[in-house]
């Protein structure tokens, strides 16, 4: 039996772009040009997320469940790109972006969400990648007090991420996690 040339070419084509996609991934994130730390999450997810409905409260801590999409397009020559969010689920839905930028000058990014009930942006979170994590803190208030947030990017395989939000109200001493997502690939 002999097997068709163009099947086994299509197979070995597909494995080496998959192996090209997960290298520039990775490169991207270890520090070789971090103005393209964000380049493998171009496309679009399938996001699922957890969001904790008090977060910092005295009270039980309850979580919202929702579902739904995410697209990354780059911007500016991929120096900067946009998230689309929108999820739903038995609790509401929610619809937001997220711009993120590079500064070549501090050698950082910054991520400002706007949440499309609003229509506010919240302030920017600034960090980046290092050895795969991408790590980003800044400064918000909740209830009218100041608080610190973290915000966390776990790559996962070449198609599977996982995003994460905590926050401190003691100076970053202690962190809630009131956020979780996981993306996976829908297509590029």
């Amino acid at each position: 039996m002999t097997v068709p040339y163009k099947r086994i070419l299509t197979v070995g084509l597909s494995a080496l772009m998959l192996v090209a996609t997960a290298a520039s991934g990775d490169a991207s994130t270890s520090g070789t040009d971090p103005q393209r730390a964000f380049d493998w999450e171009i496309g679009t997810w399938r996001s699922t997320v957890r969001v904790l409905a008090e977060p910092l409260s005295e009270s039980a801590d309850q979580w919202l469940q929702f579902a739904g999409t995410s697209t990354v397009r780059p911007l500016m020559d991929r120096r900067a790109n946009a998230l689309e969010f929108e999820v739903s689920g038995p609790d509401g839905r929610i619809d937001a972006l997220n711009l993120r930028l590079y500064e070549p000058q501090a050698q950082r990014w910054s991520l400002t969400f706007v949440n499309m009930r609003d229509g506010l942006l919240t302030p920017s979170v600034y960090g980046g990648f290092r050895d795969g994590v991408g790590e980003f803190h800044g400064d918000d208030q909740l209830g009218g007090r100041p608080i610190k947030v973290r915000f966390l990017v776990f790559r996962q395989g070449a198609d599977e991420a996982r995003f994460e939000q905590a926050f401190s109200a003691d100076g970053g001493a202690t962190w809630e996690t009131n956020w979780v997502a996981v993306d996976r690939r829908v297509r590029w």
